[in-house]
Parts: C-alpha cells; structure tokens; sequence
C-alpha cells in the first residue's frame, strides 16, 4: 500500500507530519493493505491563518485493486484528529465493501458446477 500525502498552502508538509499521518493510516487500515494499491491523504486547513473549531480536513481516498476508489472526510480541531477520524471511517466503509465481495466469492465458490457428476 502506497500512501501519498497531500497538502493544501496553509499546512506544511513536514518529514515529521508525514511520519505522524503515515503510522496512523497503516495501523489503521493495516488489514487491507493487500487490497489497497494506492492511498492519498489529503491534509487542508479551511479557516487558513484564522482558527476556529472543526476547521482541519483530512480526505483519504482509497485506491482499491480492480474496483473504483472510495474516499472518506473528516472535519477536527487537529490534523491527527482529523486523520484518526476518517482512517476509522475508511476502515469501517472497507470492511463492508471488502467483506460484501467475499461473501460473494464464498457463494459462488459453494455453487456446484452445471454438468460435474459427485460420487458416491
């Protein structure tokens, strides 16, 4: 699992918050890492120099094999809260995507094959 980190003009992206953002994702979505190619945070302060609450954003959009990405964002007062939050949304959306397809193939992998004969 690939993860990129953007950022919009009012937040630098620093080796530290890059490393901060990318422990919490992977400790997150760690089960799904063979599912996800690619994961692109998206980090933005939508008050800019003025603070105000619930003003940080954090946007993740999932890059899942063979299927459309899926993207999540959540709203706090600090960056890593913002992170936490839509990591957990992330992990709950991929969790019903990811375990709606197995349920898939586990029903089409007990269907018996037309025309094979069991024996007895």
């Amino acid at each position: 699992m690939k993860i990129q980190l953007n950022t919009d003009s009012n937040i630098v992206a620093s080796e530290g918050l890059a490393t901060k953002v990318n422990a919490i994702v992977e400790k997150e979505l760690k089960r799904f890492a063979e599912h996800i190619t690619r994961l692109e945070v998206h980090l933005s302060d939508e008050n800019g120099k003025k603070s105000g609450p619930h003003d940080k954003r954090c946007l993740l959009e999932a890059r899942l094999e063979g299927k459309p990405p899926v993207a999540v964002t959540e709203h706090a007062a600090t960056i890593e809260q913002a992170v936490v939050g839509a990591s957990h949304q992330l992990a709950r959306m991929l969790d019903s995507k990811i375990g709606k397809l197995q349920s898939h193939r586990d029903k089409a992998s007990d269907q018996p094959i037309p025309g094979a004969e069991t024996e007895q």
